[in-house]
């Protein structure tokens, strides 16, 4: 009996660790019974064959190899846990996102004394008449609880408000989405605005963020949905409202196995989901927040978009940069006309963050503007996924897990991002990822959130209606 109490406590040590791990990966949710099946008889015979090794403990060779097995056992399944737990924990991050803040600034002429709200008592504050009220509003009510009442004279539009405190100095301050700076800058007459006046207060406007809490049985999860992916233009982080400048709708079917990415320029002329039937540029849905974005798309291919993925360019520069770059394939051969001037060679390419960035961004390199845009943000997607699926992966784990979080966020529940992970390991299989983008036309037009006339691009409803036929086609499993 005293020769077997080493092996005893040996194998009782082997089951309790596999038995662990085995148990932490049922939590996960990702894994097949099956697999947890499998798993829970390969404990089995591993505990069996560690007691068998170590029996004896006067033999001495056997019980070494065996001691020696439990100890690579326990180091596997810690390594092996630290990383899934990494993971798991950054899928958690980012599948629950944050109240999405508006920014919302008090703002008063360069040369003023003001420093705080304090100094602005007695000022007459200009507002907007109708656009952005409602964030408008709260940030009204809380400066009036700091300075009480105060005189308000209402503008039409972003460009007038800002008119009404440098050139006829009508008023002393405004109240302004710090979002429509960046609208505003994109005139010619007007690229210096924030040189022109002195942020002296901001307010972040909270507001509920869309976790797709709507109820869904496990074969609309499971089967087909549709995500929108933005790329904010802000460097100010996720939380804060800006231009959508990366518009890709992505309808998934987990039967066939089959992704259509259908990207939407950004200027595309189009009515917003708050605009009552008025068309702004798609790109300006994103000062009014992820949802609108998301619905205006929903509005033109006719259908619900389920979820969201969104990254900020920061981020985006992190995780490709995490990942130790990535390969993307050019149309074309061009220079960026960006202050760093990169070059591209017609074919691959292989890019970090920095470079990333500047190749989805370029479009005055080409003919065709937008349009070549859109499609270089599709390559960049797909060297992306590519890389993510390598065995290249495992050298940057940690730091890519790293920088997914506070950097990128989804609606999509965990839950479900579990289900299809699940899924993937029963029914395995490739998948096959088709890319689409839709055209128009220039034009000059007066959007929803200017009063100047400015370029847009008429949607071509014929390339509209042939992407809804496709996005019609992945849903129906054809």
């Amino acid at each position: 009996m005293k020769k077997r109490i080493p092996g005893i406590i040996a194998a009782i040590v082997e089951l309790i660790i596999l038995a662990a791990f085995v148990i932490f990966l049922a939590s996960t949710k990702m894994i097949p019974n099956g697999l947890l099946i499998l798993a829970s008889f390969g404990v089995l015979i591993i505990t069996g064959i560690i007691f068998a090794l170590t029996m004896n403990f006067k033999k001495k060779l056997p019980f070494v190899i065996g001691a020696i097995l439990v100890v690579l056992t326990a180091i596997c399944c810690l390594v092996g846990g630290s990383y899934l737990k990494k993971g798991i924990n950054t899928l958690t991050e980012i599948t629950k996102p944050d109240d999405e803040g508006v920014g919302i600034a008090v703002y008063v002429r360069s040369s003023d004394a003001a420093e705080a709200l304090e100094d602005t008592k007695g000022y007459t504050y200009g507002i907007l008449e109708t656009l952005d009220r409602e964030n408008i509003d709260a940030a009204l009510e809380q400066v009036e609880g700091v300075i009480g009442t105060v005189e308000t004279k209402q503008y039409a539009d972003v460009s007038e408000l800002v008119d009404g405190l440098e050139k006829s100095q009508d008023v002393d301050v405004i109240i302004l989405n710090i979002g429509f700076l960046s609208l505003l800058e994109e005139r010619e007459d007007y690229e210096t605005v924030r040189s022109q006046m002195k942020q002296i207060h901001i307010e972040e406007i909270k507001k509920k963020a869309d976790n797709s809490e709507q109820v869904q049985s496990d074969e609309e999860l499971s089967k087909t949905f549709s995500v929108y992916i933005s790329g904010i233009d802000s460097r100010d982080g996720l939380v804060t409202n800006s231009r959508s400048d990366v518009n890709i709708v992505a309808t998934v079917n987990t039967e066939t196995h089959k992704v259509l990415l259908i990207s939407t320029p950004r200027d595309y002329f189009v009515p917003l989901s708050i605009s009552g039937g008025i068309p702004d540029k798609l790109t300006h849905a994103g000062i009014y927040g992820i949802d609108v974005s998301k619905d205006t798309l929903g509005m033109l291919y006719q259908r619900d978009i389920n979820y969201y993925f969104r990254v900020d360019f920061n981020g985006f520069e992190k995780i490709i940069d995490s990942l130790g770059g990535i390969t993307v394939v050019s149309d074309y051969t061009f220079d960026t006309k960006n202050s760093q001037g990169y070059s591209f060679v017609e074919g691959e390419n292989f890019v970090n963050g920095s470079q990333a960035l500047a190749f989805a961004r370029e479009r005055y390199a080409f003919t065709e503007g937008d349009r070549q845009r859109g499609k270089n943000q599709l390559h960049v997607i797909e060297g992306v996924i590519k890389k993510a699926m390598s065995p290249a992966l495992l050298k940057n784990y940690s730091k890519t897990m790293e920088s997914l979080a506070g950097s990128f966020e989804t609606n999509i529940p965990y839950d479900m991002i579990a289900d299809l992970v699940r899924q993937q390991l029963s029914d395995g299989g490739q998948w096959s990822v088709e890319s689409y983008s839709v055209d128009g036309s220039g034009a000059s037009k007066v959007p929803y959130s200017m009063n100047v006339s400015a370029y847009v691009m008429i949607p071509d409803m014929n390339t509209v209606n042939t992407a809804i036929e496709k996005m019609d086609e992945i849903e129906a499993g054809n």
